[in-house]
């Protein structure tokens, strides 16, 4: 256990070095090593909501309205489709979760009924008076649906999150419908309303040239306000087809940029959007084509020649951040379904410096309390062990600048919690070493014989510990996972810096000094 190669000796005060030179940043002046490569040490931790403020919103889902509209979209179609098959015409009503259909031809029902199985598999039928059926999602398949369009919903709003640069925000469900964002450091929390909260459902219409917008439209046509108010000061009406040309499901690109000293937005389809959009604008040359955004016309330009490169301009009253905030918004793609806030709150930065402080005062009077507790226990020993603790610290900020992990309120007391732990295995070692002195061993069988009895069960105790952080780091969330964090890293680092730091310290003295008895 004292034979320390020369290799060991330097990997040892390479770690050391490195700890505390990527620990460094967090107590020097912002932007001091602007302009270093990227693997320099010029990162900072990441804080959490509790410590440098933020935005925190709960949200809920409308499952009842998306249910609704599933209902009224792809199952009123396998309606059609089996009544079609079945030789029959089927007319079908939504009623709350369920749809109502009366089949024209009753010696078909049974046929209708078989199809209706096949086409939607996860349809409960029952027969009603009247030769009606009542079709409508079982239990399983209910929750299934609404589980998925959560996690879909949450997929989407953490693109549109990453999209603005935030550093690691929160996301995540809570409850059957509910969606927790928390963006530490975000100030406005409006924009951060307004990126999450819109369904950017994009469509691309036709206008109908012939319909009147002020009067009835036919019935494949619809009215639709814009964005763009007339003179009166109301939203321009537009009447464009129902029949839905393009979908933003096709765009897999979005930028903001600027056209005549405008701001506009760009965007690029996929092949097959492209090849559609081609065909569209060739067959419409001289008509208005509208851009359709969560219920608004955005824009309705006049195709003056078709269109063959797949890519094309938004233009409408924009800002340089409105048209920034869309092309988010069209680049992580459209919502499921509408989302209601239930809660907001903001944390202002002077409670999160406040929390900072007082987490930086209580990890500081503990480890002074730890550093003199050592010295007056285990003299020299003692104070190579708050050599080695000061090192466990660097380490520990060190190694969360680099993984960037978020230091949270909770994470401030794993790392307290870390400083008194990280002593237990250099006591373990000094009082077997006292037991092998009063023995009879001589100084250098003494710490030899110290360090390897208590090896096991430094190990063994500090694993079953590694494992109920790890556990909470994977499995927690919030301040249980920023607790974990902390105490993850803290207990790797406590275990290198007591089982090796202390040692190599330890050596070195006994080889220049070769004492006669141990100052322990």
């Amino acid at each position: 256990m004292l034979d320390f190669p020369l290799w060991k000796r330097i990997l040892i005060l390479v770690v050391c070095g490195f700890g505390v030179l990527y620990a460094a940043p967090n107590f020097m002046p912002s932007g001091w090593m602007q302009g270093l490569a990227e693997w320099a040490p010029g990162k900072r931790m990441s804080l959490g909501l509790d410590l440098q403020g933020g935005a925190h919103l709960l949200m809920q889902v409308d499952t009842e309205g998306y249910i609704k509209e599933i209902l009224e979209g792809s199952y009123k179609t396998s309606v059609r489709t089996a009544a079609s098959g079945a030789g029959t015409f089927a007319a079908v009503d939504v009623v709350g979760h369920a749809l109502v259909i009366q089949v024209r031809d009753a010696d078909k029902l049974d046929d209708f009924r078989s199809r209706l199985r096949r086409e939607a598999p996860e349809l409960t039928i029952e027969t009603l008076d009247g030769g009606k059926l009542r079709a409508e999602l079982s239990e399983q398949g209910l929750r299934d649906r609404v589980s998925t369009l959560v996690q879909q919903s949450i997929s989407v709003i953490r693109r549109r999150v990453d999209e603005m640069g935030t550093t690691e925000p929160l996301i995540q469900r809570q409850g059957d419908d509910r969606i927790l964002v928390q963006v530490p450091g975000l100030r406005d929390t409006e924009r951060l309303k307004v990126i999450i909260g819109k369904t950017a459902k994009m469509t691309f219409h036709m206008v109908d040239m012939e319909c009147n917008p002020s009067g009835r439209p036919p019935a494949t046509s619809q009215i639709i306000p814009s964005d763009e108010a007339g003179r009166d000061g109301k939203p321009i009406p537009y009447c464009i087809e129902k029949r839905v040309r393009l979908t933003g499901q096709n765009l897999v690109d979005a930028q903001p940029t600027f056209q005549d000293g405008r701001p506009v937005v760009s965007f690029r389809f996929d092949s097959r959007g492209a090849r559609t959009f081609g065909q569209v604008t060739t067959t419409n040359v001289g008509k208005l084509f509208a851009i359709v955004l969560d219920g608004k016309v955005i824009t309705a330009p006049r195709i003056e020649e078709p269109i063959l490169g797949g890519s094309g301009i938004i233009r409408g009253s924009f800002t340089a951040q409105s048209a920034r905030d869309l092309s988010i918004l069209l680049r992580a793609g459209a919502l499921p379904a509408s989302m209601s806030y239930l809660e907001e709150r903001s944390v202002g930065p002077g409670l999160g410096q406040d929390s900072v402080d007082a987490g930086k005062t209580a990890s500081l009077i503990g480890m002074a309390f730890v550093l003199i507790f050592m010295v007056l226990a285990y003299g020299l020993f003692g104070v190579l062990a708050d050599i080695a603790l000061l090192f466990n610290v660097a380490l520990i900020l060190g190694l969360m600048s680099v993984l960037q992990a978020t230091l949270t309120l909770p994470g401030i007391a794993g790392i307290a919690l870390t400083i008194g732990m990280a002593v237990d295995a250099n006591v373990l070692i000094f009082e077997r070493m006292r037991e092998e002195v009063r023995n009879g061993r001589t100084p250098l069988s003494a710490v030899d014989a110290g360090y390897r009895r208590a090896l096991t069960t430094i190990i063994d105790s500090n694993l079953t510990t590694l494992i109920a952080a790890t556990l909470l780091f994977v499995f927690g969330s919030g301040p249980v996972k920023g607790f974990g964090v902390t105490l993850t890293i803290g207990i790797v680092t406590s275990m290198f810096t007591a089982i090796m730091v202390t040692r190599l310290l330890v050596v070195i003295w006994l080889r220049r000094r070769r004492p006669q008895a141990l100052p322990v």
